[in-house]
């Protein structure tokens, strides 16, 4: 049972968020800030959560691990690394990797993608519904080693991360569980109710 493999879950909640033109850990969907509403959905299915957030980024309070970016700005490559080594050192082989802007994730994505992770031995699955979405899913917590090797090259961009290891692609149909929100009309569209 794909249930059964331990995860830890590494949220981003420290983005520039330049579209949005705030910080979208705080912004209020359905009643509750969306980083509130990722801890809650992740820890149903991973222990321990990890949320990264940048250098004095203002949070409530979560039933999670607050890890620090050391220099705000610099992207997700790094935050990820801080986010696998904490889950590496939790004992983890395994994280769910997660924006923070994905205000109807579930936890069924996480297992369509772990079975592949551990069947494959993959360091990387990630759906794909015609573009990669590099902040839903599952890496190899040892991957920390190789960000930093990257990050001292001067890269920034989780497709470098993604083009050097081994990474599987699972095709899935578009599905609400993996929208980002970009801008205040993309969260705005969420809260309107969907014609059939």
């Amino acid at each position: 049972m794909t249930t059964e493999v331990p995860l830890a879950a590494i949220i981003l909640a420290g983005g520039a968020s330049r579209r949005m033109g705030r910080d979208k850990a705080t912004l209020q969907f359905d009643g509750t800030t969306l980083v509130e509403r990722t801890v809650n959905t992740l820890k149903a299915r991973c222990a321990p959560v990890f949320v990264v957030a940048a250098p004095g980024q203002a949070l409530p309070p979560l039933d999670a691990e607050v890890l620090r970016d050391e220099i705000r700005g610099v992207g997700p490559l790094l935050a990820t690394g801080r986010g696998l080594r904490a889950a590496a050192e939790a004992g983890r082989e395994l994280a769910f990797v997660a924006a923070v802007d994905m205000p109807l994730l579930t936890t069924d994505i996480i297992d369509e993608l772990v079975g592949p992770a551990v069947r494959l031995g993959a360091d990387v699955v990630l759906p794909w519904d015609g573009r990669d979405h590099y902040l839903a899913g599952i890496y190899r917590t040892s991957l920390a080693g190789v960000v930093d090797e990257l990050i001292a090259a001067g890269e920034r961009s989780m497709r470098a991360l993604i083009d050097r290891v081994d990474t599987h692609r699972i095709v899935m149909p578009e599905q609400p569980a993996l929208t980002n929100v970009n801008t205040a009309a993309d969260l705005a569209a969420l809260r309107r109710p969907q014609v059939a």
